[in-house]
């Protein structure tokens, strides 16, 4: 089983979600974006995971266009795509939805409560019905796909996750440690010390959320098979 994961950002890596994939058994195949080409659907593999970035989607990387046509291509052929952050408006803004700049943003440990279908979606019906997770971000989806389904809110943003078909986007970072937080605070120019302090004092609860996403989206990849039945994107 190989999954490629798309890497908008350098400092935005895969982080500890690498580990957990590959204990289910996966290859990972990293693209990086600003400075490799977007690959082929015949290049991708088993799944797509496209990663989060510092940069706004709203602010049009060149490579966009491309990953667009690339994500469509995946989803008429029912290929595994899982969205984080910036992956996951990316998603939304590739089949229809709205992305805006938030009016604050969130940074930090948010409690995630799973809608309904949420908690019988195959990535997350191993999680409790709210949980904690990572949120670093200020653009936000403002409306879903068409036909998308709603999977989990928080109380500051409804739109946390959603499913279109084969793909999932999650606004939060499943794979970010605290460590890995406090560089982008730093990054920012703010001091990353309170932020570490609060990601620290919840993260065995983030990491074993975490965990389980990352094995869920690994079996989806290692049980795909080719759609017969293509998703329909009204865009």
């Amino acid at each position: 089983m190989t999954i490629t994961v798309l890497q908008p950002d350098p400092t935005v890596p895969l982080e500890r979600f690498s580990d957990w994939l590959k204990e289910s058994g996966a290859e990972l195949k990293t693209v990086n974006l600003w400075e490799q080409p977007v690959p082929a659907r015949e290049e991708v593999g088993d799944g797509v995971i496209v990663l989060g970035g510092r940069d706004d989607c709203l602010n049009g990387y060149e490579w966009m266009p491309q990953l667009h046509i690339l994500l469509r291509q995946l989803t008429e052929h029912g290929t595994p795509i899982l969205g984080i952050c910036l992956g996951h408006q990316i998603l939304a803004d590739a089949f229809g939805g709205t992305v805006e700049l938030g009016l604050e943003g969130e940074e930090g440990a948010f409690r995630i409560a799973l809608t309904s279908a949420g908690t019988s979606d195959p990535i997350f019906r191993d999680l409790p019905a709210d949980f904690m997770a990572a949120e670093s971000h200020h653009d936000v989806v403002t409306a879903l796909p068409p036909d998308a389904v709603l999977l989990a809110s928080s109380e500051r943003y409804p739109h946390q996750a959603f499913r279109l078909g084969c793909a999932l986007g999650m606004q939060f970072h499943p794979e970010a440690s605290p460590e890995l937080m406090g560089r982008w605070a730093e990054g920012d120019g703010n001091d990353p010390t309170p932020l570490v302090a609060e990601m620290r004092a919840h993260d065995d609860a983030i990491a074993t959320a975490g965990k389980a996403v990352a094995h869920a989206f690994a079996h989806e990849c290692a049980t795909f098979q080719p759609s017969q039945t293509p998703v329909a994107t009204s865009i």
